[in-house]
Order: C-alpha cells, then sequence, then structure tokens
C-alpha cells in the first residue's frame, strides 16, 4: 500500500490505480467505475457541469459525498425543473447544510438549466456539443504519465469548449473547469499509464448516442 513515484498507489485489493484516489474506499469506488468512462446520459452531463463548478476551489472528494444530497436539492438534476426554479429555490437552497452554499453558484446552476433549455429548443443535445468537440490527438501527450497528468488542467479544446458554452449563456464553465470535465465525463483518458483502469477504456473516443 505504499505511494510509488510514478503516480501510481497500490490498494489494498491488489489493483494500482491513480494517486489521487488513495485508500478511500468511496473514492476508489468513483475511480474505479465512474472517472474517465463515456458518459452520454443528459442528466449525468448536466449534473457533471453542475458539480464541477460547485467544485472550483474545494476538493473534489468533498463534492462527492455531497452529490446525493445535491441530487436531491436540485430536483434530480433536471433541466427543465431547475430551469423553474425562483428566488424561494435559491433561499432554500441557501438554508440546506448538504450542499455548497455558494449564492453564485447556485444561481449559475439554474443560469445553466435555462441555457440547456434553450439548446433543446434550438435542436442541440449536451451529448452532441460535448462529443463533437473531442480534442485531437495532437494535443494529447504521447504519453499519459503522472507528471503529464498534473500539467494538464485545461487544453486548446477546453478552452474552445468554454467559449462556446458561455456564448450560450452558461457561467462557471471556465477552460479548467471543462478540462476537469472532460476527464470525468471520458472525453479524454488521463488515467495514468500503468493504472487498471486505463487498460480497461477504449483509448478512441465513441460516437456520440
Amino acid at each position: 500500500m505504499n505511494e510509488q513515484t510514478n503516480g501510481l498507489i497500490q490498494g489494498e485489493d491488489g489493483l494500482t490505480r491513480c494517486w489521487w484516489c488513495g485508500h478511500d474506499p468511496f473514492y476508489q469506488q468513483y475511480h474505479d467505475m465512474e472517472w474517465g468512462r463515456p458518459v452520454h446520459n443528459e442528466i449525468r452531463l448536466f449534473e457533471k457541469i453542475c458539480l464541477e463548478g460547485f467544485q472550483s476551489g474545494l476538493s473534489w472528494l468533498t463534492i462527492l459525498r455531497k452529490r446525493e444530497h445535491f441530487r436531491e436539492a436540485f430536483a434530480g438534476f433536471d433541466v427543465q425543473k431547475i430551469a423553474r426554479f425562483n428566488q424561494q429555490d435559491i433561499e432554500r437552497l441557501m438554508s440546506d447544510a448538504g450542499i455548497i452554499r455558494n449564492r453564485r453558484k447556485i444561481e449559475a446552476t439554474i443560469q445553466n438549466a435555462r441555457a440547456v433549455c434553450r439548446m433543446y429548443e434550438e435542436g442541440e443535445t449536451l451529448s452532441s456539443f460535448f462529443w463533437s468537440r473531442t480534442p485531437p490527438n495532437s494535443e494529447r501527450p504521447k504519453k499519459i504519465t503522472d507528471t503529464a497528468v498534473r500539467q494538464l488542467n485545461q487544453s486548446p479544446t477546453s478552452i474552445q469548449i468554454s467559449k462556446d458554452l458561455k456564448s450560450r449563456g452558461f457561467t462557471f464553465v471556465g477552460p479548467v473547469t471543462m478540462y476537469a470535465h472532460m476527464q470525468a465525463m471520458g472525453m479524454v483518458n488521463d488515467h495514468i499509464e500503468g493504472c487498471f483502469v486505463r487498460d480497461s477504456l477504449s483509448t478512441t473516443v465513441p460516437p456520440a448516442k
């Protein structure tokens, strides 16, 4: 169970993982079963955008532990329902200790839900938006090492995605937040070489469903 210099860590189950999930079983499950696996579901994509925004300045594990409560507080991340939230809902959320009580981030979630609704009205989905913007091989490291991943906090693609979303009315979707989103939803495979999950994932992005 010693952390290795190459950014990998071996768990009690004998599996070698990316260092960041540590030895916390809850975090390991997220690493093993979710992070980096391609997501096309509209609700899950919107949830990821929102939670990445709430995570800004905080630990992702903090957000992950509160995720179920976030889902309850934000109507299961149903954009149609969130888009109808009003001032009373904002005050309700501001008094909810189960989430991150940041007014700007709460208001951003509502604003982003309304932006998604406008996308739907124009015939565009979150899945089609993101999966039509997969990064070219030219901007990806030749090898996904610990050093490479630590330096990958944004990319030309995440910068462009941020601009495109802001032009559609989104907020709290900066380039760094969007790169984290790309990692989480599987647009890029940033599991470190040697991590058991990396080998189980396709190195080419599947087409949107």
